[in-house]
């Protein structure tokens, strides 16, 4: 069993098997409140998969791109669930769990006709209005998105210039769906991959800083 976690927009947790049957997922689209919802959600996700945290041998965390306060937040109660329950955490770039569900709901409805082989980009508000992209070209031969660009953030204003330049087609995202989430994470530990930095996909540094120096008082 494969417990999904994500905050880098709302809160989402999911249970999914190996095989990519998913079990349970839960979510809360409110951009801020992580912290006071994320472990009501693991219960919840817990309880409505029929498993204990015994049965859970892997942790997918979304890595981002997101916020510092919100994302911080899942990747912190992943790493605690599993450092809790002994298990490994598997890396995801949250992005990535977008792109799979785009491309696996495309080829089910035939959304797209040249899903694979276009370029598009998986968009989120960053807030401060500025925009988190990530640009995909269809799936690799082990059903993974793949990525042509890693994450980065733009101004609101010149996102559409940006991705025009790129030949890539906006498709934006309100939830990372973490239950896509844990079944990337299924399918990069089924091929051996690492698919995603342990570190966090800030999107930009904190507001708060250390403080500087005293100054210092000459007699």
């Amino acid at each position: 069993m494969i417990l999904g976690i994500d905050t880098s927009l709302g809160s989402a947790v999911a249970v999914v098997e190996p095989d990519g049957v998913v079990r349970s997922q839960v979510e809360s689209l409110d951009p801020r409140g992580h912290a006071e919802v994320v472990g009501t959600l693991i219960e919840r996700a817990l309880a409505e998969a029929s498993v204990t945290p015994a049965h859970v041998t892997h942790v997918a965390a979304g890595m981002g791109p997101g916020p510092f306060t919100g994302l911080r937040v899942g990747i912190a109660a992943s790493r605690a669930f599993a450092l809790g329950c002994g298990v490994p955490v598997v890396p995801v770039v949250s992005h990535d769990a977008v792109a799979l569900e785009l491309l696996i709901h495309d080829a089910l409805t035939g959304g797209y006709e040249h899903a694979d082989d276009e370029t598009f980009a998986v968009v989120t508000d960053a807030r401060r209005r500025e925009f988190a992209y990530t640009l995909y070209r269809g799936l690799d031969d082990d059903g993974l998105p793949v990525r042509v660009a890693e994450p980065a953030l733009v101004p609101r204003d010149e996102l559409d210039r940006v991705l025009a330049d790129a030949g890539a087609m906006r498709r934006d995202a309100e939830r990372i769906p973490a239950a896509m989430l844990a079944l990337v994470a299924a399918r990069a530990l089924s091929a051996g991959r690492t698919v995603a930095p342990a570190q966090a996909l800030y999107l930009r540094s904190p507001d708060v800083t250390l403080p500087s120096a005293p100054k210092r008082v000459v007699a």
